[in-house]
């Protein structure tokens, strides 16, 4: 998932924007912003992969906000006005929306995100973990879903299980927010790899996994399935 937030001073513009996001299976929206100060709040808190930032706004604009940002996350600028079309894409901006924005417009947009996000260079598609005192590889696409057993975790893929001394949480931090979610406090489990939802359950593999009251809600934002 593309964590993303909007900035923006006007509340519809925000509203609609919010709607755009909730139906593009591809974003999680982290918060609304009405001003480049909380933006800049936001961004000292969480981690953000996408901003929506109108460039017109008091007191701070949304392309002074683009400068000041040492490590900006992408950044898509939405405006009612093009004259600052040039100057969006001198602070490399990914794309430039003109209002009102038309959904099939936004969702371009985002294709461009996402395709940065899986070709950037920094991008690698496995981990290593030590078990059997060595470093083993393992590829992301392969793991089906992560086990928590007291001081060690088990590691189950498509064909090997790999048990290592550290804890869920450690293993969580390596493994890419868009392609696994923590379902409870002993599961992470491979988005992709989902077959079924029913309840307070998943089944993945044939392997039933329990969904734990506190992942609950972010699960079903994740995935977009009903209770």
């Amino acid at each position: 998932m593309i964590r993303c937030a909007i900035v923006d001073d006007e509340p519809l513009a925000r509203d609609v924007l919010q709607v755009y996001v909730s139906e593009n299976k591809d974003l999680e929206l982290v918060a609304l912003c009405k001003n480049a100060k909380e933006a800049l709040q936001l961004l000292d808190k969480e981690k953000i992969d996408l901003l929506f930032v109108d460039i017109q706004m008091p007191e701070i604009s949304g392309m002074s906000l683009a400068k000041m940002l040492k490590n900006p996350p992408y950044i898509i600028f939405t405006t009612a006005y093009d004259q600052y079309a040039v100057e969006g894409f001198e602070v490399s901006a990914v794309d430039y929306l003109m209002k009102p924005i038309a959904p099939e417009r936004f969702n371009v947009a985002v294709e461009k995100v996402k395709y940065l996000i899986e070709t950037r260079p920094d991008a690698t598609d496995y981990m290593f973990v030590r078990a059997d005192y060595q470093d083993v590889k393992v590829p992301f696409s392969e793991i089906l879903y992560v086990e928590g057993l007291k001081d060690y975790v088990k590691i189950v893929t498509t064909d090997r299980r790999i048990v290592t001394l550290m804890n869920i949480k450690g293993i969580l931090e390596k493994l890419p927010e868009n392609l696994f979610i923590r379902v409870h406090k002993s599961y992470i489990v491979a988005l992709n790899k989902i077959d079924s939802v029913k309840g307070t359950s998943l089944v993945v593999a044939d392997k039933t996994i329990p969904i734990g009251l506190t992942f609950k809600d972010d699960f079903k934002k994740r995935m977009k399935v009903g209770d």
